[in-house]
């Protein structure tokens, strides 16, 4: 598999250096531009090759990941809309459907990926386009390379606005919870950065649990929650001031807002 990648912004960035970090491709298999000069040098100094503009990218990888903003998605596509016959074109692009996508490219090959932040630390998460054109035998290699750096699920295009509240702002809403977290600690008595660390490492520490031992979120509520102790003290708080039903109003929110 060769890899042409436009936009090497802080995401474009995150997947070509994470698939190369994690051994899914090699660094010479995979090609950069980006429009601002910064972002090319950044690329050249990893070791990607960077090339002249977009065009010339298209012309030399059979497979494109388009990772621009939102606002120059259009442009992009019409420009090289005449340079991606036969090619499969994947799409990171906040908000663009595919048949959006088609409509600027023509009938051609198109996989909507959706990500989020802690890719950039090759801890993401990638809702694939389930629908898409692509091939199956492309479908598991843009697989395999993607559970390289993160989890990747394979949902229905109708759904991106639901991952895009859920897993999209998911990072904003546990930097929120964290930061509440660790407020309450410097309230006690510790220093900041040590309520942090263990604030942050206490969210990782759960997540991980319940990945690796399938353990359903309630259930290992109930593992902490010892009789009349303090946890269930604090879970009976969290209730009185709606927790959950605030979280599930902001995925609500985020999701119709995608939408």
């Amino acid at each position: 598999m060769r890899l042409g990648v436009i936009g090497f912004g802080n995401m474009g960035a995150a997947i070509a250096k994470g698939i190369v970090e994690k051994k899914a491709m090699d660094i010479n298999d995979i090609g950069i531009f980006d429009i601002y000069t910064k972002s090319r040098e950044k690329a050249r100094e990893y070791g990607f090759k960077v090339y002249s503009d977009e065009i010339d990218l298209t012309e030399h990888f059979d497979k494109i990941l388009v990772a621009v903003k939102p606002i120059h998605a259009k442009a992009l596509f019409e420009k090289i809309s005449e340079h991606v016959d036969g090619k499969l074109i994947m799409s990171i692009v906040a908000g663009l459907e595919s048949a959006d996508i088609k409509s600027y490219i023509g009938e051609q090959r198109v996989l909507r990926i959706m990500p989020n932040t802690p890719a950039l630390v090759g801890e993401g998460v990638f809702a694939l386009d389930s629908e898409s054109n692509a091939t199956e035998e492309e479908k598991e290699e843009i697989e395999r390379i993607f559970t390289a750096i993160g989890l990747v699920e394979w949902v229905e295009e109708r759904l991106f606005p639901v991952v895009t509240g859920l897993s999209g702002g998911g990072p904003a809403y546990v930097a929120m919870f964290i930061e509440a977290l660790a407020d309450a600690g410097v309230l006690y008595g510790l220093k900041r950065d040590v309520a942090i660390k263990i604030a942050a490492k206490t969210v990782l520490g759960s997540a991980t649990q319940i990945l690796e031992t399938n353990i359903h979120p309630a259930s290992l509520k109930d593992m902490v929650c010892s009789p009349s102790g303090t946890t269930i003290e604090g879970v009976r708080t969290l209730e009185e001031h709606s927790f959950r039903a605030g979280v599930i109003e902001a995925v609500s929110k985020a999701t119709l807002k995608s939408q």
